[in-house]
């Protein structure tokens, strides 16, 4: 199996192309890495393809904050410019530059 390289990256603004929510990606698997009862779960209409990269996003909708698995072929940029509210986005990321979050840096003393 070839593996794709990421379209997005950690820090990205993206949302979903066919449901309404968007969020901020946190981390990436190169190909899917849930289970298979989380997939087959997925309508077989939408279900996205194995091989692909997906993402782990801090996501919100109108109403909720909570944590999103999604395929690359299921996302598109967001350029709303609109910062995500999710509480956990002030734990990973320092702040929003030129329309990316900045991933917090641990110091250590």
């Amino acid at each position: 199996m070839e593996i794709k390289e990421a379209k997005f990256q950690i820090g990205d603004v993206v949302r979903h192309r066919l449901y309404p929510f968007r969020g901020v990606i946190f981390d990436v698997d190169p190909v899917f890495a849930n289970t298979e009862e989380w997939w087959l779960s997925i309508p077989e209409h939408v279900r996205p393809r194995k091989d692909q990269p997906f993402y782990h996003l801090l996501a919100e909708n109108a109403e909720a904050t909570y944590i999103a698995y999604v395929s690359e072929q299921n996302l598109l940029p967001d350029d709303s410019g609109a910062p995500i509210t999710h509480p956990q986005v002030q734990e990973m990321f320092s702040g929003l530059e030129m329309g990316r979050y900045v991933v917090r840096r641990e110091t250590h003393n």
